[in-house]
């Protein structure tokens, strides 16, 4: 009976660890349901992003309810996802990231902001690695076209590194992410893909099945 008793004691300890893990990885699930409701959002605006855009473009970083506030100094943060695409053209699993920003000038309000970033070259997400990287200098982000079709919206050549779009649910008017800093969120990252998974590893996989990876890489497919 006691040799029975310290079998059980193993299994019933490793399905706790299994129920924390999964009480963990909720904030997570969250995340990435959130972001592909802000990729649906977009298709319904009158001015979405351009199909041709995503076609050409290897990433997209998408930051939902990233808060923006301001009193003279301003200050933004958002946590979410990136995702690059892979040589087949699928899009790789999704790595999770924060947006941290300030900003001086005139200013005044507190916004939520739902935010998408578009990238030319995926190079410019999988080599942050585990640290970070900030926009402005060489890399700096411009509003980006909008319409069904590149074509309809604009008569330039889509040529930018990063194209950025916020839809605005506050009262604060206007938002610019130059000089905002993207970085790997490791503690995240560990906790829906495992302790020693890197980013790298992330994005170059589109393995990962579950409900909520499934919707986010349907949805960002579609647009």
């Amino acid at each position: 009976m006691k040799a029975l008793k310290f079998l059980k004691f193993p299994l019933l300890l490793s399905a706790l660890f299994v129920l924390m893990a999964a009480k963990d990885a909720g904030k997570e699930t969250e995340r990435i349901n959130k972001s592909a409701e802000v990729l649906t959002s977009f298709t319904k605006m009158k001015e979405s992003i351009p199909h041709e855009l995503l076609q050409q473009y290897q990433g997209i970083v998408v930051i939902p309810n990233l808060i923006n506030a301001g009193l003279g100094i301003g200050g933004k943060r958002g946590k979410g996802v990136a995702m690059v695409k892979l040589a087949d053209g699928k899009w790789s699993d999704p790595v999770f990231v924060t947006l941290t920003g300030g900003s001086i000038g005139f200013q005044i309000g507190v916004q939520s902001v739902d935010l998408v970033l578009v990238f030319k070259e995926k190079g410019v997400l999988t080599q942050v690695k585990n640290g970070d990287f900030t926009i402005g200098g060489d890399i700096s982000a411009t509003a980006g076209p909008v319409g069904r079709s590149s074509t309809a919206s604009t008569d330039h050549a889509l040529d930018a590194e990063i194209y950025s779009y916020s839809r605005s649910k506050g009262l604060f008017a206007g938002i610019s992410i130059n000089g905002s800093n993207i970085a790997i969120d490791k503690t995240s990252n560990a906790n829906y893909y495992g302790a020693n998974t890197t980013s790298q590893e992330i994005f170059a996989s589109s393995k990962t099945s579950t409900d909520a990876v499934k919707n986010l890489k349907a949805t960002l497919a579609s647009l």
